[in-house]
């Protein structure tokens, strides 16, 4: 069942490898595709805007994966990172010295800036949020704060900063090092709006890390010339994923979208068969991510929750239409009934808050995403079917098999409801 342990083994589509670290909630998992993640759960109703938070994209912010949020128990799965958190690390190595120091903020700064620009706010940096990975920060849990604002985040910044250079959250000014303390008095201003923003902020940190001399190499020793050895070819490594992680769930995301481009093009060609196939498709998606009973049922409740917003367009949208030709030109009633039909199980697959079998897809393709020859083969096997149900939704007549006897009186019906227009 999405979003729930199930016998302590499962969140969801990952399998659990540790129990919460330290009671933090957050849980080492691995994902469908065998990459090690870390999940963390989120109290009941949570629901934070995870499309923006995947949008989110620095070395010095943990990715977000994937999550649910219309669940009993909300999650979100991010890369895991293996790293200590800030406070643990100064506890028992002391504060940062200066050099050191200067990266941690400019770090800090660039990853802020990475989510104000994705359009969200952290609403708790500080040294429990930012792990340190061979001296670097990385910034996790943003996004999770409801009211959190860019301005608290820059405030939070500089008591972060004055925490790894001290050991102290507030610590006095002649604690710092003299070139970090403009910037860090700035970023505390109790005025809100006089605190720098962070694009501002990362390219002032970045300013002031210094950057160590690359060493010049020794000349190598004289050496007698010597026949060259025949070297074996080296291996040819495997095809690594284009670009990253974040490319990766491009293209998964990208794959998706075109079966859902390819099922609303079969529900128009064929509205009642192309409507039910869309219901068990998402039923059975939404499904797909727990193995039990619970799971199934799970899944039907919230397909069948789904239902009357997509009945609702599925009518409208031939109404509408035929409300239209009033204004001149003419309707096709069967058209018109297929692209409700279309409409209707565009509800199914992208409606607001219907996320789950997307992403589901989305877990499914990320292993393809992983290959660039899978990628090309899976994207143009999908795209020509998707050019098919595209020009065959436009051209085609719509079928209403098995249902013909419902097709005459879909026609019958919108036939009248325009000839009343026309004469209104």
């Amino acid at each position: 069942m999405s979003g729930e342990t199930s016998h302590q083994e499962h969140i969801g589509p990952y399998r659990l490898l540790s129990p919460p670290a330290g009671g933090t909630g957050v849980h080492r998992a691995t994902g469908p595709d065998g990459r090690d993640v870390a999940i963390r759960l989120l109290p009941p109703g949570a629901a934070p805007d995870i499309e923006r938070m995947r949008a989110v994209l620095s070395p010095y912010a943990a990715d977000v994966l994937d999550g649910e949020t219309g669940v009993r128990r909300p999650y979100v799965v991010s890369r895991f990172v293996p790293g200590r958190p800030l406070a643990e690390v100064v506890a028992e190595q002391g504060p940062l010295p200066g050099d050191a120091l200067r990266r941690m903020a400019a770090g800090l700064a660039k990853a802020l800036a990475a989510v104000h620009r994705a359009g969200l706010a952290h609403g708790e940096l500080g040294p429990g949020t930012v792990l340190v990975v061979d001296g670097a920060p990385v910034v996790v849990d943003f996004g999770l704060v409801a009211g959190a604002h860019r301005p608290g985040d820059v405030h939070a910044w500089a008591a972060t900063v004055a925490f790894a250079a001290t050991g102290r959250y507030a610590a006095p000014p002649d604690a710092l090092p003299a070139d970090l303390r403009p910037l860090v008095a700035a970023a505390a201003d109790p005025d809100p709006a006089a605190r720098p923003d962070a694009e501002r902020l990362a390219e002032e940190a970045s300013r002031l890390v210094v950057r160590p001399a690359r060493p010049v190499p020794a000349p190598a020793p004289a050496v007698e010339a010597a026949a060259p050895r025949p070297v074996a070819p080296a291996p040819a490594e495997p095809a690594a994923s284009p670009g990253g992680p974040a490319v990766a769930q491009a293209w998964a995301r990208l794959l998706a979208a075109t079966v859902v481009v390819i099922g609303v093009g079969v529900a128009v060609m064929m509205p009642i068969a192309g409507l039910l196939l869309t219901l068990a498709a998402v039923t059975v998606l939404r499904a797909a991510m727990s193995d039990t009973v619970a799971g199934w049922a799970w899944a039907l409740g919230r397909t069948a929750l789904t239902v009357p917003y997509a009945a609702a367009l599925t009518v409208a949208v031939p109404l509408g239409l035929a409300a239209a030709s009033v204004l001149g030109g003419e309707i096709d009633s069967l058209g018109a009934c297929a692209f409700g039909a279309g409409a209707g199980a565009a509800v199914l697959w992208t409606a607001p808050g219907v996320s789950a079998p997307r992403r589901q897809l989305e877990r499914m393709f990320t292993a393809v995403a992983g290959s660039p020859r899978r990628i090309a083969v899976a994207g143009a096997a999908l795209g020509a079917l998707a050019l098919l149900a595209v020009v065959g939704a436009m051209s085609l007549t719509p079928s209403f098999a098995p249902m013909y006897g419902l097709q005459s009186t879909l026609e019958r019906s919108m036939d009248r409801l325009q000839n009343a227009m026309d004469r209104w």
